[in-house]
């Protein structure tokens, strides 16, 4: 039998794990509402809000925007982060501390200062509402969470690994490329996915540099809460909350895959 502590730690995590998850499993009946209202229960059921996502040129606009922005930060925040995990995790001096302090403040600094300053520098560059002003901004905000990723796939590293490698003939770039690489590779992927979902749902700084020729999702799902209680909102919040879950679900399985081997 078990003991009544362990039953008593189940229920409570339990517990836990559904106060967490019930705001985003409300969304979903919500979003199925037949009225013009973010009603909880809804008081019929229709697909039209759906329909209105997939129809509207608004919010396909702001999708595909946000796509890209997220896929072209997601591949420069890897490869940054990526780097700059390995030269940190190099370095034996007391210089790597104090750098890899400065690489993660974004992390750390409200994000409203940072927005306020990445607007006040965007004025000057003309960058504000452009493609390379959204992709500088997420890729600095996502860096961070890279290097944090990496790192801890580096410090569970074999180095006798390379050199092994380097005694066998190999250069340090040739190492790098076939031994530490594909064993850090559930790292990367893991940094990878959480730079594409940071971008992906940024909103502060988004707001800040926005305009009427890229808008990002988040920023018109903003825009759609403070005009009218469309559950539009709720059907896309359903769908983000299924793909963004299949997304990480995948890259975890990915990873314990790898990892195994």
């Amino acid at each position: 039998m078990k003991q009544p502590g362990r039953i008593l730690l189940g229920l409570f995590c339990l517990l836990v794990a559904v106060w967490l998850v019930a705001p985003t499993i409300v969304v979903v009946p919500m979003s199925f509402n037949d009225k013009k209202s973010l009603a909880f229960p809804p008081s019929g059921f229709s697909w039209q809000w759906y329909q209105n996502f997939f129809t509207n040129p608004e919010w396909l606009a702001s999708l595909v925007g946000s796509l890209k922005v997220a896929v072209v930060t997601a591949v420069f925040a890897t490869v940054i982060g990526t780097l700059a995990a390995f030269g940190l995790d190099r370095m034996k001096s007391r210089v790597s501390g104090v750098l890899r302090a400065l690489l993660i403040t974004p992390m750390v600094v409200p994000g409203v200062v940072l927005a306020v300053g990445i607007y006040a520098v965007y004025l000057d560059t003309q960058l504000v509402g452009t493609m390379t002003g959204f992709v500088l901004a997420h890729t600095m905000l996502a860096v961070p969470f890279v290097i944090i990723a990496v790192s801890a796939s580096l410090e569970v590293f074999d180095k006798r690994l390379e050199t092994a490698a380097a005694s066998l003939g190999a250069t340090r770039l040739t190492a790098f490329r076939t031994v530490t690489l594909p064993l850090i590779a559930p790292g990367i992927l893991s940094g990878l996915l959480f730079a594409f979902v940071t971008s992906f749902d940024e909103i502060i700084v988004a707001l800040f540099i926005t305009s009427p020729y890229l808008k990002t999702l988040p920023v018109q799902i903003f825009s759609s809460i403070t005009r009218d209680a469309d559950p539009t909102v709720a059907a896309v919040g359903t769908l983000l909350f299924i793909v963004t879950s299949l997304v990480i679900g995948a890259g975890l399985l990915i990873g314990s895959r790898q990892g195994k081997r």
